[in-house]
């Protein structure tokens, strides 16, 4: 039996390891260890049975692990999945017993699937993507790389999504369209035109916004 070490202790890493604890009630070939995290106070102030049992940073796997990516900002579980696999880390995908998958899909490695989810057919999906619960895939989809897709939303048929996308809850799109990387939907967005690399929009129809000048960044771990 090996062991599954969730990559992440923050919202995510909580909600990922009780899909974890419900898939291990069905059937897995690991039981759960805890979380690597490289703030090792995350799981403070938290009601919790598992721990941070070490620092991504300086964690090295072993054979007998496997890996569960709890991280929703894009360009960082690339950082972070890098870091692992280089050191020869593992990772399964995390498919909720409640989740819907139909047929002739493509499905990448480390791919998480909260319940209710539904990827329909003759979708393509890249590495290391997130599907929240209650979004709906549609027919002839395809999902970039490293994609996290939030609640509830609705990525309707043919639309092609770029890598590092992000979708916010309820946001939606019309059939068909083209979203290009590094893409950040807002909450409850409607989009309903083509969408060029890089761009942060927002609304009904979803229009282009200008971000905040920020220091840095940070995605949610």
């Amino acid at each position: 039996m090996k062991e599954l070490i969730v990559v992440g202790a923050g919202g995510f890493g909580r909600e990922l390891l009780q899909w974890c604890k419900d898939v291990k009630m069905i059937k897995s070939d690991w039981d759960i260890t805890g979380f690597i995290d490289d703030n090792l106070s995350a799981l403070d102030g938290y009601e919790c049975a598992y721990k941070v049992i070490g620092t991504i940073n300086e964690w090295q796997p072993t054979e007998n692990q496997v890996f569960a990516l709890a991280i929703a900002e894009p360009k960082t579980k690339e950082e972070v999945v890098t870091k692992l696999e280089e050191r020869g880390a593992q990772f399964i995908s995390i498919i909720h017993p409640d989740a819907r998958i139909g047929d002739y899909n493509k499905l990448g490695k480390g791919l998480v699937l909260y319940p209710n989810a539904r990827i329909t057919v003759n979708v393509t999906i890249g590495d290391f993507v997130t599907v929240l619960d209650n979004t709906s895939i549609g027919h002839d989809v395809y999902i970039g790389d490293y994609t996290t897709i939030s609640a509830s939303c609705g990525i309707n048929g043919h639309v092609q999504v770029g890598k590092y996308g992000y979708f916010g809850c309820n946001a939606s799109t019309v059939p068909g369209i083209k979203i290009g990387e590094e893409c950040h939907i807002g909450v409850g967005s409607v989009v309903v035109n083509n969408i060029k690399s890089g761009m942060h929009i927002f609304g009904n129809p979803a229009k282009r916004i200008a971000l905040p000048k920020t220091n840095k960044n940070e995605g949610e771990q």
